[in-house]
Parts: structure tokens; C-alpha cells; sequence
């Protein structure tokens, strides 16, 4: 076993063997996995231009996961939608955006995502050195009351003009808002694809509906598989996703009412409640991973390095195709976020952890 196998299993602690060894429900021949010809492999017969196929390659290709079919993307839209303040006092250097890109570069990410104004006031020294995703829309919270709702800062062609590779975009699915988002963005994401750009979308789900009998379902497995299927929908290259922590959002929810419409098959034959078939539900929504997934790796805590590797883990056993990790990275002095990063890249390098 290798040091960083060694390290992975230290870090995955008494749920080493479940994670690491679990045989998933769903098996792993229905997907379209990761590897180093994933853009051929899973656009080719599509219809993105190949000026689109040339942005997701120079995504794939970059960074320590270049052309394993894996990605690392850094993204840092917190300081709208978290404040700048709760977002960046914790290690002040990153109000300057040229430390958001600086850590994505030197931690081997795929791809720095982050607001306008950031990519737009370092772009000459970025744009050439690390692809960049533009994040169009954001939940601001300087309303009061605070309402949920994601706005457009700005244009498909502007983000197109500071030589952005792709754009990204959040839907709040659920939200009494959430038909306007879903024409918004599948708009952007046309004009996206129009002029040669890849498109990452959020797939959020945001709605007091989603707690039922005690239980919050806004990371549950089916109503977020849901979500990723509508994403895929309106023709997301990739799908940021949470990971899923439960399931049962559609039965719980028809337990009150009438709520979408669910198949027992669902939770009885094609999926456990195993966070990898959990996880793999979520894949599967993504047309069987020709869309991949990537899922967030959460705020900041007392076991960062642990969860992010735990994630990562579960992400790629699933037939994930990368984490998409800020807070837990950029909240920490800029060694110790490179060192995470690497950390979770290590997990897609290490070839001992397998699809289950």
C-alpha cells in the first residue's frame, strides 16, 4: 500500500471498509465512467460545437487530474452569496482575487470558478495559465428580510470576452423562482454554447416543502437526482451537486400531499441507503454519468481534510467525475488549502479505489 493509499484509509478512519469495498446496487456497466478520452467518449455524438469541445478539453486537460476524465475545480462565489465578510475574514487574502486564482493554480485545479468581478480584474494574468468559469448568477443577502433567489450579474458574452472557458450558473429548483431561473439559464446556456464555452450548472434545491415529519430532504438522493436531471436538461456539461445524505424526499413529501410522482423501484431495486448508491442514484440521473457529476465539498469544519476525502470517495466509487471544494480549502492558511486540494486529487490518482 502506498503512503497515499496509506494516508486515504487513515483519513476514512472506521468507515474505511464500508466506503472502500462496498458493491454498488445499480451496477457500474450501465455508466458512462471517467477517463482520459471522457470529452470524445461523451460529447462526441452530441451536439456541442467543437469550439465547445475545445473549452471542455482545456478543462479536463489541466491540473494534476489532466486527462484522467476527473476534475478539481476551485470555486469561490461565497463572498456574494455567504458576504465577503463570513466568507474571507477568516484568511483575508482572498478579497483579492488574484489569491482565489493563485490557490487554484498552485493546488493542480482543473479550473478556478468564481464571480465577474474577480475573473474580470486578474483575467489578463489568469485566463492564459488556468481555465476559468464564470459564475452568471448569485443569491445576494444584502435584502432585508433575506430572500433566496439567484440574479444575473452579468452577460454570456461578456464572460466569453475575458476568455472565460465556461460559464456557471445556480438554480434554486423547488423555489417559487425557480421557472424563471430554469428559462434564464437554459437561455445563457444556449448562448453559452453559441460562442464556444462550457456550461457548469448548480442543481440546488430550495424550498421549506423539502423538511417533512421532522426531516430536511434538500440532499436527498431522489429529489436532488431529480434536480440533476432537469439540470442535464437544459444541457449542463457538468452538474454541481451536494452530496446526498438521505433519500425518501418524494415519499415523505406525498405523505403530506401531492408532491412529483415516484417509482418504489426507486429505493427498493436501483438504489440502498449506502452513501455510494445514494451518490450513484444522483450519476444516473446525469444520463448514466455521460453528464458528469461533481459534488460540493461543503463549509469549513474541524475535520476538513477528512470529510473532503471521505467525499471524494464516495464521488468517484459512485462513477463521479470530481469535487468542487472552496471553503474548506480557501478558509485555511494558502499551503494548507494547496495541501487539500491535493489531497482530494489524490483520491481520483490513486488507482486502488475503484468504481464499486
Amino acid at each position: 500500500m502506498s503512503t497515499t493509499t496509506t494516508a486515504i484509509h487513515d483519513l476514512l478512519g472506521s468507515d474505511a471498509d464500508s466506503l472502500l469495498n462496498h458493491t454498488a446496487v445499480m451496477d457500474r456497466s450501465l455508466l458512462h465512467l471517467p477517463g482520459p478520452d471522457v470529452v470524445s467518449d461523451c460529447f462526441g455524438a452530441s451536439d456541442r460545437s467543437p469550439q465547445v469541445l475545445r473549452s471542455l478539453q482545456s478543462i479536463y486537460g489541466h491540473g494534476r487530474l489532466a486527462d484522467t476524465g476527473y476534475v478539481s475545480i476551485l470555486p469561490v462565489d461565497q463572498g456574494i452569496e455567504h458576504s465577503g465578510g463570513a466568507s474571507f475574514a477568516k484568511n483575508p487574502i482572498y478579497f483579492d482575487g488574484d489569491n482565489i486564482c493563485r490557490l487554484a493554480y498552485e493546488g493542480g485545479c482543473n479550473a478556478v470558478a468564481t464571480t465577474f468581478g474577480v475573473l474580470g480584474s486578474v483575467a489578463r494574468n489568469w485566463a492564459h495559465r488556468i481555465p476559468m468559469i464564470v459564475k452568471i448568477n448569485h443569491n445576494e443577502l444584502l435584502t432585508s428580510p433575506n430572500s433566496y433567489d439567484q440574479v444575473l450579474f452579468g452577460t454570456v458574452q461578456e464572460a466569453w470576452n475575458l476568455g472565460a472557458a465556461g460559464i456557471g450558473a445556480t438554480i434554486y429548483f423547488g423555489s417559487d423562482q425557480s421557472r424563471r431561473q430554469i428559462q434564464e439559464i437554459a437561455e445563457a446556456f444556449s448562448y453559452a454554447h453559441e460562442l464556444g464555452m462550457a456550461t457548469v450548472l448548480w442543481c440546488y434545491l430550495r424550498s421549506n416543502d423539502f423538511k417533512a415529519g421532522g426531516t430536511d430532504y434538500h440532499a436527498a438522493a431522489d429529489l436532488t437526482g431529480q434536480a440533476n436531471h432537469l439540470g442535464v436538461t437544459i444541457q449542463a456539461d457538468i452538474i454541481k451537486q451536494k452530496l446526498a445524505v438521505n433519500n425518501g424526499g418524494y415519499i415523505a413529501m406525498n405523505e403530506s400531499g401531492s408532491f412529483g410522482k415516484f417509482d418504489q423501484r426507486m429505493y427498493d431495486e436501483l438504489c440502498s441507503d449506502h452513501p455510494i448508491d445514494l451518490c450513484r442514484w444522483q450519476v444516473a440521473n446525469c444520463y448514466m454519468g455521460r453528464i458528469g457529476l461533481i459534488n460540493s465539498g461543503g463549509a469549513s469544519g474541524d475535520n476538513d481534510f477528512a470529510d473532503a476525502v471521505r467525499t471524494a470517495v464516495i464521488n468517484k466509487r459512485a462513477g463521479g467525475s470530481g469535487l468542487i471544494s472552496g471553503r474548506k480549502s480557501f478558509q485555511r492558511p494558502m499551503d494548507d488549502g494547496v495541501r487539500l486540494l491535493n489531497m482530494i486529487q489524490d483520491v481520483y490518482l490513486d488507482d486502488s479505489i475503484t468504481i464499486a
